[in-house]
């Protein structure tokens, strides 16, 4: 990842918009970023994480506040950063969450986080969805947020913080670094595991102790199973199979006793049935004989009835059309009261007659007529009078259009008496441009001077050649060391890959195994054609060794080298590069604003002619804009004589109603209630003429039904009911005489007529007891095959249940050995983790690559040691690390340094860091990092050896920035960002060297 060019606006402590240019700032490889505490150092680096990630490092991301309060009302933040990543140039451009005013009315309202990334390159298609832009960044620069803020950014106080803390913290910082989730899986895959297998034992067991209650239940019996479940529970399956065919024989005995008991019963039964059926027919005769007269009087009043139907029917229809003729006569009334509550209506009812005459007709249809001519008259006013509210409208139109006249004059007369002032203001500008313009020959004069005078200090070209080839020869150094490491972080890889078959290898029949304990080895692991052995890594961290002494001393070589290079500079003249280099930047500067004033010339030039123009023309439209408004002014007048002539005609025509609509409305509703009261008049006479017709009809009725009146045939009238129930008891007499008849004539019935009275009771109840005792012989056979059914059934379920759980047992303690070795319990000697041994690896890889750049910076004196030990009641192990002095042998604790050692101590480990987090992203080239503050803890030694490293970091075209206070720096950094603060916000300022 290069950085190219940064843009920050609103952002933080700068209220308006600042640029960094890193191509230029960065030319030299190394640059510094200075300023006052407060002015905005860290908040540049806050705007390339912004950029990146969408959030900003540590706690400030939590408060949430990226808007500058310097900025303008109504400024958005936002950070623009150009940069190549992946091989990829892109332009990134974000804008944080914030408040902003409302645009109507008080208070704020959120303005939602957006983003944009476009391909500088061409290729592909631009994002501007947040959640995609996260995933490509993240993709390209393969880290992520955390891995970068504490890579690329180095903060020296976290690593310090890092460097003496406890094996818990430590090992939280790294599990942000290292993406050690898929050991974690392995681990909690390997807990759920043992819980899910020990939920299956326990479900088994209570499984086995459910079967036995169940045979227990099933037998009978309340005592539970003896030592041997199984040899139990079978015998008990042996006495109730026994039980079980003795019930058989004795039900068989019961069967055969029932039966002769049940032919008894049922002839006893048949004969007292067929006496009972002859006296009973004989009764029903007798009774049949008697009812004959009343028989008689039921057979006359069902004729009557049937010949009363037709008179009834007749009777009811013209009750019916009586009923109608009541009912329209009322509406009739009700619809006359309606109409004679107007005026008009009253007087036209009094014209009318009752009976409704012929020329009645006449009289309504005139009146109809003359109301529905009104209700015509009536709408075309209506019409005329939404006309009236149209010119209205148009009359305001104008008048509110002559206001906006009113305040354009009033404008254009200001403007007109400003003109002049504005023509003086330019015309001094347009002067000051003329006079840069004849400096600008003088000032280039000045500026070729002084950068022949910085070229000829800086001429040392022959001591810049050899530093550039011990430059060469430490790069290609640098890289045999890379490679010699890549080869044994992946040696180093594949032996883990392969730790199986390196661990089955030493496997013993009979003997433990050192990861799950076991004393059989079923499988063991077998080696890889590309195994790797522990001879192999040793052999490669030799020779990786080797590679950094070598890069160590060709690192010396180069130093001194620069320190002659040094000496050759200080002896060039009397002013030093950075002297002459000031004077020629503000020279350029002063150059440049000249040519940009003379460049203004023609611009300044016309802006004036243009004023000139815009005074001249300011009265003619004055005129234009006076004429408009009088014609206006007629407009109104007109339209609104229009509108009072047309509201008096409305207003007369309305008379006593509220306005014309009403009057509509009301005389509208008037025609067409007096049109349905003629219309019902004619109905009503109708009906009642037909009333008169239907009452004869009914007369004549009931005298040819022979009835003396319609009365009397009204009174003969039964209800179908009755009618139903009169013919019922008529044919059930009928059925009844034939039906005794037919039985007592049935050749059985008169076979038993003259034998002795059966006695059916006594028979049943014989057989009722011994029924009882057949039921007693069934129920006890079936519950004795039921019981040796269950037993069966519940016998073989215990023997699966028991089966199955032995090998269940077994593979339950194999697994639960094998999780507490993964989860650094059990016979885990080291007491770690998966994922702590992971850790523990990673960070063991880290203090290797930190202590070649601590005995570079401490003169041989200080490196790393890793310890990976148990930890002490219980803790991680595996994430130890102090520091070995070699002046004395002993290795102690990191806290035991002075602030100077544990600058160098942290800077050391933060780069090593960068350098493991770098290889385990895929190698990704991080071509710009940045380092925290903390160089003011250095001696001069220290520090001399400190640039050394950072000369290092910088080769093959990596840029590094330095975060420092120390004044020193600015003398041995000629590129330096400097962050100026102010109150109205910070700025920046390039000093490229």
């Amino acid at each position: 990842m290069r950085l190219h060019t940064l843009e920050a606006t609103a952002f933080g402590p700068f209220g308006r918009t600042v640029s960094v240019d890193f191509d230029t700032l960065g030319a030299d490889g190394l640059f510094l970023l200075h300023g006052q505490t407060g002015a905005g150092k860290t908040t540049i680096l806050d705007a390339v994480a912004f950029a990146l990630y969408g959030r900003v490092p540590g706690a400030r991301q939590e408060g949430k506040r990226l808007l500058s309060d310097h900025a303008d009302p109504g400024t958005a933040p936002k950070v623009v950063l150009e940069a190549t990543i992946g091989g990829r140039r892109v332009r990134i451009t974000r804008s944080p969450e914030f408040q902003r005013a409302k645009l109507r009315g008080t208070g704020t309202t959120k303005e939602n986080a957006k983003a944009s990334l476009e391909w500088l390159d061409g290729e592909g298609e631009n994002l501007t969805r947040l959640d995609e832009i996260g995933e490509v960044v993240g993709r390209l620069l393969g880290m992520s947020a955390d891995q970068f803020f504490q890579v690329v950014l180095l903060p020296q106080g976290d690593f310090a913080r890092f460097l003496r803390a406890d094996t818990e913290e430590r090992g939280k910082l790294l599990e942000r670094l290292f993406d050690t989730a898929r050991f974690g899986t392995v681990e909690e895959w390997f807990a759920d595991r043992r819980r899910e297998s020990a939920a299956r034992i326990e479900s088994s067991r209570r499984s086995v102790d459910i079967a036995v209650a169940k045979v227990s239940t099933a037998a009978g019996i309340e005592a539970g199973a003896d030592a041997d479940p199984l040899t139990w529970a079978r015998k008990l399956l042996a006495d109730a199979t026994e039980a079980r065919d003795t019930a058989a024989v004795a039900l068989l005995q019961a069967r055969a006793v029932d039966i002769r008991a049940a032919d008894s019963l049922s002839e006893a039964q048949r004969v007292h049935e067929l006496q009972r059926r002859a006296a009973r027919a004989r009764a029903d005769l007798t009774a049949h004989q008697a009812a004959a007269t009343e028989r008689s009087a039921l057979a006359s009043e069902l004729s009557r009835a049937r010949a009363a139907e037709p008179v009834a029917a007749l009777r009811a229809q013209a009750d019916g059309v009586a009923n109608d003729a009541a009912a329209q006569r009322r509406r009739l009334a009700d619809l006359e009261d309606g109409v004679a509550k107007v005026g008009e209506g009253s007087a036209l009812l009094a014209r009318l007659s009752w009976p409704a005459a012929a020329s009645d007709r006449d009289t309504v249809a005139a009146a109809v007529r003359e109301w529905t001519a009104e209700v015509t008259r009536l709408d075309a006013l209506i019409e005329r009078a939404s006309g009236a509210d149209e010119a209205q409208s148009e009359v305001e139109r104008d008048q509110a259009r002559r206001s906006e006249l009113d305040s354009a004059a009033t404008e254009l007369g200001q403007r007109s008496e400003a003109i002049p002032a504005l023509v003086g203001v330019a015309e001094a500008e347009l002067g000051e441009a003329r006079s840069a313009a004849a400096r600008v020959d003088g000032l280039s004069a000045e500026l070729a001077r002084l950068v022949d005078a910085r070229d000829a200090a800086t001429a040392t070209a022959g001591q810049r050649r050899t530093v550039a080839e011990l430059a060469q020869a430490r790069a290609d150094l640098r890289d045999l060391h890379q490679q010699a490491r890549s080869d044994l972080l992946d040696l180093r890889k594949a032996r883990i890959d392969g730790m199986a078959a390196e661990l089955a290898g030493g496997l013993v029949d009979g003997a433990p195994c050192a990861v799950c304990g076991s004393d059989v080895h079923p499988a063991p692991a077998q080696p890889a054609d590309t195994a790797v052995s522990k001879a192999d890594e040793d052999a490669a961290s030799a020779v990786e060794q080797r590679r950094a002494a070598d890069l160590d001393a060709a690192a010396g070589r180069l130093i001194e080298a620069e320190r002659i290079l040094d000496g050759l500079v200080t002896r060039a003249g009397d002013r030093d590069p950075d002297e002459l280099g000031v004077l020629v930047r503000d020279a350029t500067d002063e150059h440049a604003r000249a040519r940009t004033l003379a460049g203004r010339v023609d611009e300044l030039a016309a802006g004036v002619a243009a004023l000139r123009a815009e005074g001249e023309g300011h009265q003619e439209r004055i005129r234009a804009v006076d004429a408009e408004r009088a014609g206006l002014a007629e407009r109104i007048g007109a339209g609104s004589a229009l509108v009072a002539r047309v509201r008096a005609e409305i207003a007369a025509a309305a008379g006593a109603d509220e306005d014309l609509r009403t009057r509509r409305d009301r005389v509208d509703a008037l025609a067409a209630a007096v049109s349905r009261l003629g219309e019902l008049r004619i109905q009503v006479t109708a009906v009642e003429e037909n009333v008169s017709a239907l009452e004869v009809k009914v007369s004549a009725a009931a005298a040819a039904a022979g009835f003396a009146s319609p009365q009397d045939a009204l009174a003969a009238v039964r209800e179908p009911g009755r009618i139903a129930e009169l013919e019922s008891v008529l044919a059930h007499a009928r059925d009844t005489a034939v039906r005794a008849e037919s039985v007592l004539a049935e050749p059985e019935v008169l076979a038993v007529a003259a034998a002795a009275p059966a006695d059916p009771e006594a028979a049943a109840a014989e057989r009722t007891r011994v029924g009882e005792l057949l039921g007693e012989a069934i129920s006890a056979e079936a519950k004795a095959d039921d019981r040796v059914l269950d037993l069966e059934r519940l016998v073989g379920q215990l023997e699966r249940e028991l089966d199955a759980l032995g090998p269940a047992l077994r593979r339950h303690d194999e697994l639960a050995a094998l999780a507490d070795v993964i989860a650094g319990r059990g016979q885990n000697s080291r007491k770690m983790s998966l994922s702590s041994y992971v850790l523990a690896a990673r960070l063991e890889e880290v203090a290797l690559s930190a202590s070649v750049r601590l005995r570079r910076m401490s003169g041989g004196r200080y490196e790393f040691v890793h310890e990976d030990g148990a930890g002490p009641r219980g803790k991680r192990g595996g994430l130890g690390l102090d520091i070995r002095d070699d002046y004395t042998g002993v290795v102690r604790s990191a806290k035991t340094l002075s602030g100077g050692e544990s600058f160098l101590a942290s800077l050391s480990l933060a780069l090593g860091l960068a350098d493991v987090v770098a290889a385990e992203s895929g190698g990704v080239v991080l071509d710009t990092m940045f380092i925290d503050e903390g160089f003011g803890t250095l001696d001069p030694d220290a520090l001399e050896s400190v640039m050394g490293v950072l000369d290092e970091l910088r080769e093959g075209g990596r840029v590094v920035g330095i975060v420092s206070h120390v004044d020193e720096m600015r003398a041995r950094i000629p590129s330096r960002l400097h962050v100026i603060r102010g109150r109205s916000g910070s700025s920046v300022e390039v000093v490229a060297g």
